[in-house]
């Protein structure tokens, strides 16, 4: 309990406020908001237990992870924290491919600046509309194989340069 004043667990769930309150150093009563969500999607009793099982230097970290959990939950019920992971995940495999693709672009226009070396050919598969990089491009490109796949994942659902290109 910080001087006078309970706690904003304590507030809430209208009880005297101990000084060994589990909450106190956590939960100011400056910021009701924050027990009060954590409650919410928690309740006071397992987030209690939680705390109490958690060494004293690790409650704080465990605290912000509960409030940015439950404030994701208020957000997104069903998936919560996972569904923000899973939109950033999509976010960074997104920008991954447009760098990908925009190496390849930049490698063939450097390719046909150099008429010594042999040029990759793009070519359409007329059935499945997708594009395949021949000759090695991601060799070229010192490019791992986790992007590798990235690009021949991507040059199947859509064109490298925004239009048809053929051999």
């Amino acid at each position: 309990m910080v001087g006078n004043s309970p706690c904003a667990s304590c507030k809430l769930l209208r009880r005297r406020c101990a000084k060994d309150c589990i909450f106190a150093p956590y939960f100011p009563s400056d910021d009701p908001h924050k027990f009060a969500i954590v409650h919410k999607i928690f309740g006071a009793s397992n987030v209690s237990k939680m705390l109490q099982e958690l060494p004293v230097h690790q409650r704080e970290d465990a605290v912000s992870s509960l409030v940015y959990e439950a404030n994701a939950r208020i957000r997104d019920p069903v998936y919560g924290c996972v569904g923000a992971i899973s939109y950033l995940q999509n976010q960074v495999s997104e920008l991954q491919m447009q760098l990908a693709v925009a190496q390849a672009e930049v490698l063939c226009i450097q390719m046909q600046q150099e008429p010594m070396m042999p040029l990759p050919t793009c070519q359409i598969d007329p059935d499945e509309k997708s594009y395949f990089l021949h000759n090695n491009l991601p060799q070229y490109l010192n490019l791992s194989s986790s992007t590798t796949n990235v690009i021949h994942d991507s040059l199947k659902r859509e064109s490298i340069f925004g239009h048809d290109m053929v051999s």
